[in-house]
């Protein structure tokens, strides 16, 4: 009876209608996503300028990249990215719990929190490099003297990090909102009756029930902590002396100003293997964790 349902003309006329419709999805992720990953792998092991023809030189770019500096200091400034960053989801789990309020004037409050995610990054790189400027400067001001955060090596990446901090905090606050708010009250309920409260509600009840929501924000935050770009370039161009930049910044450095595109693929199939396995590695805690 299974067979002949399966195999029935109805049933394959809703496989043949299913793999149409998702036919446009998987040919825009064919030529957007994975042709781009092959290609930039394929250009690793070549040399090109972008003009002239390609010269196949093995694992030379790799060879090379191990060899600089400039990498040990970008993959030293975006672990550093790494840690500090994901300071942005337990911030943004606790602005979360005190919105998750049904207070009087609460949704202005949202939006006043809300308002840095929305904000451009370029944007939020002017407002903060204006805030940092030692010569006219609130930083300055409210330090009573000018300090040289941008300016210092072993201050700016700190001091980008914190501006990074500012828009990623709402974004994980929304993460958490969302869970919050799709939340069995039931099961809170009934923690309660047990004698939960506090910290222990917290960690054995609500917690549990945000964990889709905590594995998006972490995952999510950690990838902006690997591609950080866009306040690197608008602050400090990755210096003073290559002191702030990043492993996407040290690619669009190499292939934007110095035309060498295979030495910035080799760049970029690093960063794309950390997130990976980075990614491979949450998704394997989430599953367990389901089980």
């Amino acid at each position: 009876m299974t067979t002949q349902t399966s195999s029935s003309p109805l049933a394959r006329r809703r496989r043949r209608s299913a793999l149409l419709f998702l036919l446009p999805a998987c040919a825009m992720f064919a030529i957007y996503v994975l042709y781009p990953i092959v290609s930039s792998i394929v250009l690793s092991f070549y040399s090109w300028d972008g003009v002239s023809a390609r010269t196949f030189v093995g694992l030379a770019n790799y060879r090379e990249l191990v060899g600089t500096d400039t990498f040990y200091t970008a993959l030293e400034n975006n672990l550093i990215w790494l840690v500090l960053l994901l300071l942005a989801p337990p911030i943004g789990l606790v602005f979360a719990l005190y919105l998750n309020q049904s207070v009087k004037g609460i949704r202005f409050v949202k939006s006043l929190f809300f308002a840095p995610f929305v904000v451009p990054g370029v944007v939020i790189g002017l407002v903060f490099s204006w805030f940092y400027d030692p010569a006219f400067g609130l930083l300055r001001v409210l330090a009573g003297h000018g300090v040289p955060v941008l300016g210092n090596e072993h201050m700016a990446t700190f001091g980008i990090i914190a501006a990074a901090l500012w828009p990623q905090i709402p974004f994980c606050m929304i993460l958490f909102l969302t869970g919050l708010t799709g939340m069995n009250p039931e099961i809170i309920e009934a923690g309660r009756l047990e004698g939960a409260k506090g910290w222990s509600l917290l960690w054995h009840v609500v917690l549990p029930q945000l964990r889709p929501a905590t594995f998006m924000a972490v995952t999510l935050t950690v990838i902006g902590a690997l591609r950080s770009f866009d306040l690197i370039s608008v602050m400090t161009s990755g210096g003073p002396f290559d002191s702030s930049t990043v492993l996407a910044y040290f690619m669009y450095d190499q292939a934007i100003k110095y035309f060498r595109f295979g030495y910035s693929a080799a760049i970029a199939v690093v960063l794309f293997l950390i997130m990976i396995i980075f990614i491979a590695y949450q998704l394997r805690r989430l599953l367990r964790a389901e089980r």
